[in-house]
Order: C-alpha cells, then sequence, then structure tokens
C-alpha cells in the first residue's frame, strides 16, 4: 500500500496576479529587454503568468537606484526608532494580506498553503518587527586603550546589499535576508528564485505603501546565471548574501572574489542526520523522523534525510515508519486534508526520481514510495530507503525531496562518526531520554544546529548556519545584523597627551 493520492482542490478561483514586472527606485518597470519568461503552476504543469525577465542591465539600473538611495537618501540616515517605525508598518500590511501571500507561494512554489496562511507568512511579520525592536539598539563600544588615547567604534551599515534567495521557502527566505539588512540602514537588490518570484514583488508592493523609500529594496527577478551572476559580481555592490546549493555558493565567492572583494554569506546544502537511540519513544521518535525529511516535500535545507536508528529499537522504528507513509497524504497544497504538496517544479521532480533510481541500482531496499503521484504535476509518493551504506549516493548527496535513508547502528561512537561522513554540516537532530547522550553528542556533531527531541525549532531569536560545506554566517538572531554592519574605530589623542 502506497501513500494516499489526493487531487482534489481547495483553491476554487485562481486569483489575479497583480504585479510581474521588476521594482527598481520605488517602480515596477518591464525588463530592458522586453523579455519575460513562465512561471509555472506545480500541480498541473500550466503556466501561471508571464514575470519580466531580468538580465545585467536591469541589475545595473537596481544597484544605481540602491547606491543612490544609501549615499544620498534617508534611510541610512534616519534614526534606528524611524526606521523600525516603519518596518513595523511594513509587518502590519503583510499580516493584513496573508491569505493572498500564501496563496501566490502556494500557486509558484507548491507549498501548503494551510502552513502558508499559518506559520510562513505570519512568520515573516514577526521577522520584520523582531529586527524592527533591533534597529535603535545598535551600539559601539568604547574602548580602554593602553596609550593616552580614547577611542571608540561606530558600527555601520555595510552599503549595499545583494540579496539571492531560494525558492523553497520564498517569503520566509526574503525577509529573513531583508530585515535585518533594512533594520541596520542598508540598501538592496533583491534577486528571487525563478520558479517563485512573485511574493517578492508583491512585497514591494507593500514595502512602498508602508513607507520605506525608493531605492531602497529593489527587487529584480530573472535566472542565476544571468541576473544572479550580474548581482554577485557587481562592483558597486558591498556585500552578498546567497542560500541556495552548494555549488551554486561556490560561484557567488569566485564572482566577489574577481570583482570588488566583497563581503559574502552563503548559507548552503545540508545532508542532515537525525540519531535514534534505544531509549527513546519509538512513536515520537518515528514522528519526528517522519516531519524531519518529509515537511515541505523535503525540500528543505536542513531536511532530516538521514535518520541513523539504534540496533535495539530498529525493527520496530522501520516497521512504524513505512505505516506512517501509508498514512501520509500527497496532493494538492490547497486541499487542507493534504499533508505533501509538489516539488516545485519539473526539474525538481526529474532529479528526485533520479535520485531514488540511484538508491535502487545502488543496492538500497526501497521500503515504501519510489514513484510519481497522481496523473499530473509534479508529485512524488514519500519514500523510505533501508540497507543504505555510508558510500551510497542517496547518503552523500542532497536530494531535496522526499526521499528518507535509514541505517542502524550500534555505538554511540559509531552514530557519531557516520553523523559526520558527509561534507555538509548545517543541522543534526537527536533523539534520546539521556541527558548525557544529548551532551555529548550535540558537542561532537559538526553542525551548525542540533535540535534534541525536536525539530525544525526555528526561531527568530536563534541563529542559524552551518559548518563545512555548508555555508558560513549566520541568518536570524542579533547575529544576522553582523553580516550588515561595518566596525568603524575612532580613536583621538587624551588632551595633554605628546600628541597634542
Amino acid at each position: 500500500m502506497a501513500s494516499e493520492c489526493n487531487g482534489s482542490s481547495g483553491l476554487k478561483i485562481m486569483p489575479q496576479i497583480k504585479f510581474t514586472k521588476l521594482f527598481i527606485n520605488g517602480l515596477f518597470h518591464d525588463a530592458l529587454s522586453g523579455k519575460t519568461f513562465e512561471t509555472i503552476d506545480p500541480r498541473t504543469g500550466d503556466v501561471i503568468t508571464r514575470v519580466a525577465e531580468g538580465d545585467k542591465p536591469d541589475i545595473d539600473l537596481a544597484v544605481k537606484a540602491a547606491r543612490e538611495a544609501f549615499n544620498h537618501g534617508t534611510w541610512p540616515r534616519m534614526s534606528g526608532y524611524q526606521r523600525g517605525r516603519i518596518m513595523m508598518k511594513f509587518a502590519d500590511l503583510i499580516e493584513e494580506h496573508i491569505e493572498e501571500i500564501a496563496t501566490l507561494d502556494s500557486l509558484d512554489g507548491g507549498k501548503l498553503f494551510s502552513h502558508g496562511k499559518a506559520l510562513d507568512i505570519p512568520g515573516c511579520a514577526a521577522l520584520l518587527r523582531y529586527y524592527a525592536g533591533a534597529a535603535d539598539k545598535i551600539h559601539g563600544e568604547t574602548l580602554k586603550m593602553s596609550g593616552e588615547f580614547q577611542a571608540y567604534t561606530l558600527r555601520e551599515p555595510i552599503g549595499v546589499v545583494g540579496h539571492i534567495i531560494p525558492w523553497n521557502y520564498p517569503s520566509t527566505m526574503f525577509f529573513t535576508k531583508v530585515s535585518p539588512a533594512l533594520a541596520v540602514g542598508c540598501t538592496m537588490v533583491v534577486k528571487p528564485a525563478e520558479q517563485t518570484p512573485l511574493s517578492a514583488l508583491y512585497y514591494c508592493h507593500l514595502a512602498k505603501q508602508a513607507g520605506i523609500p525608493d531605492g531602497v529594496i529593489n527587487v529584480v527577478t530573472g535566472f542565476g546565471p544571468t541576473a544572479g551572476a550580474a548581482l554577485a559580481s557587481h562592483m558597486d555592490v558591498d556585500a552578498v548574501s546567497f542560500t541556495g546549493s552548494t555549488q551554486v555558493g561556490r560561484l557567488i565567492m569566485e564572482a566577489a572574489a574577481k570583482s570588488n572583494l566583497k563581503s559574502v554569506s552563503l548559507e548552503l546544502g545540508g545532508k542532515s542526520p537525525v540519531l535514534i537511540f534505544n531509549d527513546a519513544d519509538v512513536d515520537m521518535a518515528v514522528a519526528l523522523a517522519h516531519r524531519a525529511i518529509f515537511t515541505n516535500k523535503g525540500e528543505i535545507c536542513v531536511a532530516g534525510s538521514r535518520v541513523y536508528v539504534q540496533e535495539g529499537i530498529y525493527d520496530e522504528f522501520v516497521k512504524k515508519a513505512a505505516q506512517t507513509c501509508k498514512n501520509w497524504v500527497v496532493g494538492d497544497p490547497f486541499n487542507p486534508q493534504v499533508h505533501q504538496g509538489p516539488q516545485v517544479d519539473k526539474q525538481q521532480f526529474e532529479k528526485v526520481l533520479r535520485y531514488i533510481d540511484i538508491g535502487q541500482r545502488e543496492g538500497a531496499t526501497l521500503l515504501t514510495g519510489g514513484k510519481p503521484c497522481g496523473e499530473k504535476g509534479y508529485y512524488i509518493e514519500p519514500t523510505i530507503f533501508t540497507d543504505v551504506k555510508e558510500d551510497m549516493k542517496i547518503a552523500q548527496e542532497e536530494i531535496f525531496g522526499p526521499v528518507m535513508s535509514l541505517i542502524k547502528f550500534k555505538t554511540i561512537e559509531e552514530a557519531i562518526e557516520k553523523a559526520n561522513s558527509t561534507k555538509y554540516g548545517l543541522a543534526a537532530g537527536i533523539v534520546t531520554k539521556d541527558i548525557n547522550t544529548a551532551n555529548r553528542v550535540s558537542r561532537s556533531i559538526r553542525s551548525g544546529i542540533v535540535w534534541i527531541n525536536c525539530y525544525f525549532a526555528f526561531d527568530r531569536d536563534c541563529p542559524f548556519g552551518g559548518y563545512k560545506m555548508s555555508g558560513f554566517g549566520r541568518d536570524m538572531g542579533l547575529h544576522a545584523l553582523d553580516k550588515y554592519l561595518q566596525v568603524k574605530a575612532v580613536v583621538t589623542p587624551i588632551s595633554g597627551s605628546p600628541w597634542l
């Protein structure tokens, strides 16, 4: 028995798409070339609308607008309190339009409408308010100099920032990047993913209504190798923040190094382990591991795609994990009974299916799932492999889809070694009732965040980022402000010193 496929939709009328043009210097524009591209509904493969296709000349215009707004505009020169009040207004406007924005992300990216309405979009407003509250609390230090000097530091906005954001959480990632940059007084150019451009353009409309000055937020829709590459290599961009694949992260770093040595922060791929020990409550562990990989159809950088289960409970875990998949409903994301929507596009759909085929050819056992789901659209059954070896591609490479690899272990030492056996280090989960085990393992795993007896416990106050090839720099929390700030030291001699 496979997971249930449910094609019925809760969306009765296709909404009007209001914003499809580039947003530069406070106005919506066609691309200079006049080109557009299709954005696709992954539920059906049909075209939703056409969106302006920005390229290097459009990036040049957007950066010019952001530079003018930074060098001569009001935003960096406002008090933090003033910026915070405008950001609060922006957050209020988002809350007034939650349903419409959640609809855009579900249409564009196949995300569950119920989650967008209850979690993602309200979370964006909360992110804005969190950083609005920080805007007037950015302070320097007074320094105790060893000589006859007095000194202090200033923390100043770094300048024009380029944000390149992914398609799996288009709204959340937009505000994860934009909110702290706004708070410190930066101006910016955002390049949303070509698969999910619609909500970013809608946010430009709300930003203008909120009173964010022209040129502070600019959005250029287009493709990574053209618009994204132009932004990363632009000589007048002071910093670039990117979330996406490790492969593209390398290209971003190369472009930054070859241009003006701009500051770079990267949140990249993951192959996150979930370690489940013999003393765990098996039902709870199965539910946690299931959510860790199948949430958002596996299209999440911290997906717990490698599930290690200690041998004493392994057989029971396998049986219950398979049963949980059978009760998992795959279908239209607007249907409130559905747990998992479609993969974001045909390319990602085919990539996941290729990995499932690779897993079988490498000798892993397909426990459940493994096939497309439904007659149209990009749906895939939740898939579990057992008998997975550490050197298999499905255990080493990021699939970014609903595919779990189940692996048995004996000892704590073995679990730690296996958990650290990939090039990634973004997140990890530990399920145990033993505080000593939890402490020992959490300190031994090389990842940016470790969740104990929970998963996806994100919070706007908790820093998030990677170790190893999962990148560097931190989003979320007050640590995120550091990416968009420069530290300037100011030194003067003390009266009566030999320097005067």
